[in-house]
């Protein structure tokens, strides 16, 4: 089923033994579209700490009772890799909460480790990470890409807002995603054209998007204004199985 993730936002999540707080934010790979992590907000059980949810814990979604199942304990929850909530998770991070939960890596590849990092930053063959001024030592390069974390992991809260350009000009903003809640996977992407057209909201598919900017904050869509207009109004009773129906993407 498709879920909209601002109303999966205020969910109760449910672990194997007793509740551990509420979902406020998803993080997804910018490369393929796919949630990695659900943050859960734990209120004053885990104060100060970011937890993450991978969806491979998670049940499926419980719409009238607004909640979602994680196959996890309190107490795996508590004791997994801590994170602060004003630091951005870093692949190295990641790997090291892959390693506690026992969950294959996405990123296709083990992580390498520091050592191997600075040898990849050194190396010409490879694209760099990040741009890495003259006369800095790869050490330092490796410390501020973990500084910034992972470059293709992108919150929907920090998402939601930026702005929407179609092919003839700019016609609102990113208002909400549909998750796949079984492949977790943002099949589209919501638009709240008020600035436009006041009011109302529409849906597209991502094979609609052409470029996001993201230093920008900026989503650039093939279609022009009109066909966004003619395009699905976004109901929220309206979702459904998309596999009863045609591909959404």
């Amino acid at each position: 089923m498709l879920r909209s993730v601002n109303e999966l936002e205020g969910y109760t999540l449910r672990a194997t033994d007793g509740d551990i707080g509420k979902a406020s934010d998803i993080y997804f790979d910018d490369q393929d579209w796919t949630v990695r992590y659900l943050v859960a907000d734990t209120g004053g059980w885990l104060t100060g700490r970011l937890v993450l949810i991978s969806p491979q814990s998670l049940g499926a979604a419980d719409m009238a009772g607004e909640d979602l199942q994680v196959s996890l304990t309190r107490d795996q929850i508590e004791s997994s890799p801590p994170i602060t909530a004003d630091q951005p998770v870093s692949r190295q991070y990641e790997a090291e909460f892959h390693d506690y939960y026992g969950y294959p890596y996405y990123w296709g590849q083990p992580y390498l480790g520091a050592a191997a990092s600075r040898a990849l930053v050194s190396t010409p063959a490879q694209s760099p990470p990040l741009a890495v001024p003259e006369g800095t030592a790869p050490t330092e390069a490796v410390e501020e890409q973990e500084r910034r974390g992972d470059p293709h992991l992108r919150s929907a809260g920090e998402v939601t807002g930026y702005h929407i350009e179609a092919a003839n000009g700019e016609i609102g903003h990113v208002e909400d995603f549909l998750v796949d809640d079984e492949s977790w996977r943002i099949e589209r992407m919501v638009i709240d054209t008020r600035d436009w057209l006041p009011g109302k909201k529409v849906v597209v598919a991502l094979r609609d998007i052409s470029e996001v900017h993201w230093p920008d904050r900026v989503v650039r869509v093939a279609q022009t204004r009109e066909e966004i207009e003619s395009g699905p109004e976004f109901d929220q009773s309206s979702l459904r199985d998309h596999r009863q129906g045609p591909p959404l993407i």
